[in-house]
């Protein structure tokens, strides 16, 4: 079987959306009319059977967009170590255990160590939080992440002042994770964000959503959330982070680098070399909308930016 390259994979050969699209709203008008006018239309979106989180506080950080189903977010996505189709992820990932589950914290900081999943995350107070997440091939979603911020997570490591970024890696277990036996990409997965980017209050550590725990197929059990940035820095199944004083590797900078860069911010005026990236369509609709600047948290991450040339820092 000869493999393609990630650089070599168009967005329409791994699904096209409009048949998706077109399949989601035929399910939902079958669904309303058998369930009768209205009254179906009203009916929330939570569509999860999984665990619920206890100890969730609402956060801030909220959009007032409708919320995307979760059958939706559930059933279409980018998660490559399951295979490279946006279905694969929900149908090969149901097998995978992600408990027990274990961190390690490297490099420039005074408190590294492993960690059990639930001891990482024990001090801290779970919100819930509604991101506007976009991906590259212009389509979006509204997710009600639960998790907690970063930044007070990281501050705990007690960062060196030779930390200027923090990288991060996925679990590599070809056994568990079956994408990851093709060379798609160079595995693992790894992304890395500057550290003031790192420490923002948006930037997010995601345990679950919409009250319950990450569903294999989107991350479990803990996964970052940049809401600024295009999905594929949003890493999942995190096993490592690493503070470091050069910029990391990241997985589709590796994979293509004129096409992915280090930072990827949300940013219509910077094209991706083979498609527009002015306007995305969120999943549902049928037109597509102006893309926002910052996926539309200019006001909170601009000033990050500040003199840098995001044409060319892209």
């Amino acid at each position: 079987m000869r493999i393609k390259q990630a650089h070599a994979i168009k967005s329409t050969e791994i699904t096209d959306q409009s048949v998706y699209i077109d399949r989601r709203k035929f399910m939902r008008q079958a669904a309303a009319g058998a369930i009768g006018g209205s009254a179906a239309l009203m009916l929330p979106p939570q569509a999860l059977a999984g665990t619920k989180l206890s100890g969730v506080t609402k956060s801030a950080y909220t959009v007032e967009d409708d919320l995307t189903p979760a059958e939706d977010i559930t059933s279409y996505n980018n998660f490559y170590e399951f295979g490279t189709g946006k279905g694969d992820p929900e149908k090969n990932s149901q097998d995978f255990m992600p408990k027990p589950w274990s961190l390690s914290v490297s490099g420039e900081c005074e408190n590294p160590g492993n960690f059990d999943l639930e001891d990482f995350l024990s001090p801290y107070t779970l919100e819930e939080r509604v991101y506007r997440l976009r991906c590259v091939e212009a389509w979006s979603m509204v997710i009600p992440w639960v998790g907690i911020p970063l930044g007070p997570v990281l501050s705990q490591f007690k960062p060196t002042s030779n930390a200027k970024y923090v990288a991060f890696k996925t679990l590599h277990d070809p056994e568990r994770m079956p994408g990851q036996k093709r060379a798609v990409l160079r595995w693992p997965y790894v992304e890395g964000l500057r550290i003031d980017e790192a420490m923002n209050d948006l930037t997010l550590l995601a345990v679950g959503l919409y009250g319950e725990e990450l569903p294999n197929q989107n991350g479990a059990p803990i996964r970052l959330v940049v809401p600024w940035k295009y999905g594929f820095k949003s890493i999942k199944s995190i096993v490592s982070i690493e503070f470091t004083e050069q910029e990391p590797p990241t997985s589709w900078n590796i994979a293509a680098g004129r096409e992915y860069g280090f930072y990827s911010n949300v940013n219509p005026k910077v094209d991706h070399p083979r498609w527009s990236q002015k306007k995305e369509r969120r999943i549902g609709d049928i037109f597509k909308r102006p893309t926002l600047m910052f996926n539309g948290y200019e006001e909170q991450v601009a000033s990050l930016y500040e003199g840098m040339d995001l044409k060319t820092n892209f």
